[in-house]
Formats: C-alpha cells, structure tokens, sequence
C-alpha cells in the first residue's frame, strides 16, 4: 500500500470493506487509466486468494484457459482447461472451501466485461456462484473491476435478474485532484510548482497514466508536445481509445462528446439531438447517464429554470483539450504547443479550461468559503439580455446555499494577481444587479472571484465579498 498516491477516501473505505463481518461483493469501475487495477493490488499488496483478468478481444476458450492459467497458479494444482463458466465456477468454490487460509479472502475478477463474450453464459455462471456459495460465506471479498462503464452499470449494477441489488459497495474511481496530482508530482520528483501542475492538470485532467509520461528534464511545451504533436505521441489516439474501452457502440458516446465540446456552457437535449444528429430515444438519456456517472460531464439546471430545462456540459479537461486542439486540425507541426504557447487562441483556452478546473474542484471552494458544511445547490446563470436588446451577461458557476447566500463565483486564469479595472468593476456590478432583478432574489448575494494568484487589491476591490486562489485549491 506504500505506493499508492492521493487516494485517501477510497482506502479509508478499503479498509471499511476489509474490517467487515458480512460478505462484500465491490464492484469498482471509471474511465479507461485512472488506476483502479493498480489501488486493488497496492492496496492488498497481491495478497489474493485467486485474481484473474480478462483478456481483451479474446475468445470463451482462450478466457477459460487464462483462467485454467490462474486456477494452477493459486492453487498450486493441475487442472485441465474447464469446458465452460459453470465448470470454472464450481472449481473455484472446491478450492476457496478446501483453503486453509484463515480471515478475509480476497477474490479479485479484473477486467470482467472483457471475459464475459457473447454466448458464454459468464454471467449466468457468475451469479449462480455468488447467490448459492459467495454471498453465504463471510469471510468472502469479492471484487470486480472493468473499463467497460455502461457494462458494468447495465449488467451489473443494474442488474436486473440474478444479481440485482447483489452489490455491496461500489467505487467509483475519479480523476486525481489538483492536491493528488501534486502529491503524485513529488512522488515522480518532477519538481514542479504549483502553477505548473496547474497548467498540465488543465490539459491532462488527473489521470495518473498521463501524467506517468511527463519527462522532468523537459519543459511544459516541451512535454506536451512529445504527448500529443510529435510523430510517436503517447497519446495522441488516446481520445477515440477512452471511449472505446468504455462504451459498448463507442461512436455514439464520441459524437455526443463532439457535440457537446460545441458550446462551452452546454446543451440541452433537444439541442445534443439537432447538433449530433443522433435519433431521439431513451437510449440518449442513458448514454448521457453513463458520460455523466463516468466524470467526462455534468448535468444542471440554470438558475431558477425547471426541471425540464436539463443542460448537459462536457467537463472532461483531456477531451476539451483534445477537441480543441487536435480534433480535425490536421496539423504537422511536431512543436505545436511550444511555437504557440503565447497565442490568442491557447490563452483563450485557458481561460476556460482554468473555469472547468474550479468546477472539478467544488468541494476546496466551498472549504475556502468557510461553508464546507452548508448545503448547497450549484448552477450557470445565462442573463435574458440573450434573446432581447439588452447586454448578455452569463456566470459559469452559481452557488446557492441553505443559509440565505448565493455566490456569484467569477474565475479568472492570469499569470499574476488579477487587476479589475473601472471597465470590469462595472460590469461585476451590473451583473450582480441583473442576477437579483431578473432572478427576483431574495437572499444576499456575494461575488466571489476565483483566480490563479489572487486579485489586486486596488480601488475596485469593493464589489468582491471573497476571494479564492489556486492554492485553495490545491487543499484536500
């Protein structure tokens, strides 16, 4: 367990699992090199009574035989290659009953929807085995694990025949924050200062696998040329293999992501339809479901809209950055990022991407607000000056709390303190004024600004109630 970094939250609920008396069965799923194999076998230091992993693309037989493989390995017997899941499965019951091992044994199935092929029967055998032996037994941690998503959810969590409400736990595995991100930097001696982790954590988001590839002889340009511009990028086919990994008929999720990636503050349905050109149905609903629950977008409400007024906004840093920068650009240049660091158009981006950042990061703005333990609502807020004559004034992230106080949280990127001018102290001011006018408010609403370095504090300080700063965010 030494080596695992960040991760605090999902070992403390680890250990819930462990120090339990009932049999567990856990299912840990999330997106495609985020780490869930890697916190299972650090965390319990490979010390399985039997692990096995599905193998990808492969056949019924080639599975049972990596299972046969698996079967010897553990239990250091012979055994010939089982005919099908049921067979495996009730050799797996003889040998976990006949162990002599005392305490907790832990069963960890890798990669289960690559072994569940078509017209193996996998999951019929799979839950025969949990329902009549595994769930009777108390000293049983099973865990499953799987890249595949909407399988994961559709036929496990979900399931509605043998293995329904069979889950125990479940761990959703996210991105790193800022904070983890951090502490995996130091963990790489990269050595690098907070602003810079900043700067890659808007392109790369916190999967750990991104961030393994940094060269800490290299710059930032540097580096993310090598990523993604330079002939043999790591990942420069890492966007369409996401969700390839993930999702079951992945071109659907990728156009909604495309979609989506057309307008910063997001869709509604019916627009996801017409910019998409996808079908109405309910299977779009469960698609958004499913890039939802996986962290690549949110769902809200504007301020003060209903119900039926869902916005859909892709929040994923890496596709944003992807679809920015690569998607159909068809550039040559091997040093993209390095001849174009100080444009318009990356600065423009970063604006933004440094917004998607605050919106991953809620939790340390609420702690930096003092109000960790207030309850609240989060939302956009889009002036009505959008269909009318007047000025259009919209906010990215609207927080509405249970003890009367609604912030207006402006986030503002900048490679120093933040200067409000006369310009922009008014339209701070107007903004403010048009939120409480048009929304009919009756709370106090304070602007927060949301910024790198802080803001000047100058003569137009005034109508800033709070201030938050990359380094709040950098908090646990």
């Amino acid at each position: 367990m030494n080596k695992i970094v960040g991760r605090k939250k999902e070992v403390e609920y680890l250990q819930q699992i462990v120090q339990s008396e009932d049999p567990e069965f856990v299912a840990v799923y999330g997106r495609r090199r985020v780490g869930k194999t890697f916190l299972i076998r650090e965390f319990f230091s490979n010390n399985f009574a039997f692990y096995f992993s599905g193998s990808e693309n492969s056949t019924m037989k080639t599975q049972l035989e990596n299972f046969r493989n698996a079967y010897q390995a553990y239990f250091k017997t012979i055994i010939p290659t089982p005919e099908n899941w049921t067979t495996a499965f009730a050799m797996l019951r003889n040998a976990i009953s006949n162990m002599k091992k005392s305490g907790r044994k832990i069963i960890f199935i890798d990669e289960l929807p690559w072994i569940a092929t078509k017209g193996s029967n996998f999951i019929q055998a799979f839950e025969y085995w949990w329902n009549t032996y595994a769930s009777a037994n108390s000293n049983i941690v099973l865990i499953i694990c799987g890249s595949s998503t909407s399988w994961m959810l559709n036929k496990i969590i979900k399931n509605r025949g043998g293995l329904h409400n069979r889950v125990t736990r479940q761990i959703l595995l996210q991105p790193f924050s800022l904070k983890e991100c951090e502490e995996f930097v130091k963990n790489q001696k990269l050595q690098l200062d907070i602003k810079t982790i900043l700067d890659y954590y808007m392109i790369l988001g916190g999967v750990p696998f991104y961030w393994k590839h940094l060269n800490k002889s290299k710059s930032l340009p540097q580096n993310i040329d090598n990523l993604f511009f330079s002939n043999n990028a790591v990942l420069k086919n890492e966007f369409t293999e996401i969700y390839n990994s993930l999702f079951k008929h992945s071109e659907k999720y990728i156009l909604l992501i495309i979609s989506l990636g057309e307008k910063r503050m997001g869709l509604s349905r019916e627009e996801i339809l017409e910019i998409s050109g996808l079908t109405d149905g309910g299977s779009i609903t469960r698609m958004l479901e499913e890039l939802e629950q996986c962290g690549f977008i949110r769902s809200y409400y504007g301020f003060g809209k209903k119900q039926r007024d869902k916005i859909y906004q892709l929040i994923d840093l890496f596709s944003l950055f992807y679809l920015n920068f690569i998607h159909k650009k068809n550039s040559t240049d091997e040093q993209f990022w390095t001849n174009n660091y100080d444009t318009a158009p990356l600065s423009n981006w970063r604006g933004y991407a440094f917004e998607q950042v605050g919106l991953w990061h809620i939790p340390q703005i609420k702690r930096k607000l003092g109000i960790s333990g207030v309850s609240t609502n989060y939302s956009s807020w889009r002036s009505l000056g959008e269909n009318t004559e007047k000025k259009k004034y919209q906010i990215d992230l609207v927080i509405d709390r249970k003890d009367r106080v609604i912030n207006l949280c402006e986030m503002k990127y900048s490679d120093k303190e933040y200067n409000i001018d006369k310009d922009y102290n008014d339209i701070l001011r107007i903004r403010r004024a048009t939120f409480i006018e048009e929304c009919k408010i009756r709370k106090t609403v304070h602007t927060t600004m949301i910024t790198t370095f802080g803001v000047n504090h100058n003569t137009y300080l005034g109508n800033v109630h709070s201030e938050v700063t990359m380094e709040d965010l950098f908090a646990f």
